[in-house]
């Protein structure tokens, strides 16, 4: 379907308004979570226990995402989903200032990440229905980069705080402003744009999504499986002392701006090469391991910028695999299915090499390796039935 100027840059204007909501809202989140690791230690949780925390929140924000994204495609609701996803952001984090111990921190990453769940489906249906306009790697990779550029703020405005108070806790309240800002940006976009996702047909009953897609979900979570959790490399830098405390925020901010520069980059290399682009992504990510836990200081920050390239590798790609395949009227599902088994993957493998690095790096280094080089092994093999069913899209 040819698509003229005037509806890519209608489309173009869209996504970066949406990129603007959340440039915010990764200045809130990834600020949190870019001292989450050292945050839980302070309130004294073990390493086991991080992995615990971290991976209950994204296996409790997964199976949310399921259902949110059938209940997104029957109803249409997409704004109104997406908006109370981000207001539960202006309540959570800001409250983490005072959790008293690492019990209720607990309670509040999962909270913040059930909001995540909620909004998540809904947004990248409104999203794709733009990315599809433009090339759905480009579209969501400068959405990513945008995104980014609020997860690198967001850390930033962590070391300065870290920095005066020495503690953890207070920086969490200074995280008010920017989700205050992404539920603002959300409501104008709305305003804006009203009539974004109201063509997209309601799923009929019986529908089933593609064979294929499934396979592909299946190797996004053995990848996320072997996928490091950064408040797990944070813990490891704080209780060896490789970085002081402030230096830790500062750290992922710099992973946050390769994130979004390589999310770009493999975008447009996505909407040319495919699925291989995602396979060579997962090579570079699985350095990050022994890097990152094995060296010193230089090798840790080479570790922390190969863990970044790979999530923006993924940032970029995965969700363009989904919305290349499936249709948009069973895209919210879609979405939601691949964040459900995504997230348990995530949730663990994060227990698992949370115990694992509480006994030995070397072990968690192999277990990464493992699963890591098995996804990228399926991603590779589904190159052919991914380009055949997206040129049967077109």
């Amino acid at each position: 379907m040819k698509v003229s100027t005037q509806e890519r840059n209608h489309a173009l204007k869209f996504i970066v308004c949406l990129g603007i909501v959340s440039l915010f809202a990764d200045m809130t989140y990834e600020g949190a979570y870019s001292i989450m690791g050292p945050f839980l230690k302070e309130l004294g949780a073990s390493a086991a226990q991080v992995g615990l925390i971290v991976g209950t929140g994204e296996m409790m924000a997964a199976s949310l995402r399921y259902f949110s994204g059938r209940w997104a495609d029957r109803t249409r609701a997409y704004w109104s989903i997406t908006i109370f996803g981000y207001f539960l952001n202006v309540v959570v984090v800001p409250a983490m200032a005072f959790a008293g111990n690492w019990e209720m921190a607990a309670l509040l990453v999962v909270a913040e990440r059930t909001g995540k769940s909620l909004r998540g489906p809904a947004r990248d249906v409104l999203l794709s229905e733009a990315t599809g306009k433009i090339g759905h790697g480009w579209g969501f990779g400068v959405h990513a980069a945008m995104d980014q550029t609020g997860a690198v703020l967001g850390p930033l405005l962590m070391v300065l705080i870290v920095a005066r108070k020495q503690h953890f806790g207070p920086a969490f309240l200074w995280l008010v402003f920017p989700a205050i800002g992404a539920l603002a940006a959300l409501l104008i976009a709305r305003a804006m744009y009203p009539n974004a996702g109201s063509a997209t047909p309601r799923a009929a009953k019986g529908q089933t999504l593609p064979h294929v897609f499934w396979i592909y979900v299946a190797a996004a979570g053995v990848l996320a499986c072997g996928f490091i959790d950064f408040p797990l490399l944070a813990y490891h830098f704080q209780k060896s002392a490789v970085f002081e405390p402030a230096v830790i925020p500062l750290l992922y901010a710099g992973a946050m701006g390769v994130n979004g520069l390589t999310a770009m980059i493999f975008g447009k290399l996505f909407d040319r090469f495919g699925i291989s682009v995602l396979a060579s992504g997962v090579l570079i990510s699985m350095f990050a391991l022994p890097l990152g836990l094995l060296g010193g200081a230089g090798w840790a920050i080479a570790g922390v910028a190969c863990w970044a390239t790979g999530l923006g590798v993924q940032d970029a790609s995965l969700r363009a695999g989904i919305a290349q395949v499936v249709s948009m009227n069973k895209r919210g599902a879609a979405f939601g299915a691949f964040n459900g088994v995504y997230g348990v993957a995530w949730f663990l493998g994060s227990v698992a090499m949370g115990i694992l690095l509480d006994r030995s790096l070397a072990a968690v280094v192999v277990f990464g390796f493992v699963f890591q080089m098995t996804a990228a092994a399926m991603f590779f093999r589904l190159r052919k039935p991914l380009a055949e069913m997206a040129a049967a899209a077109r």
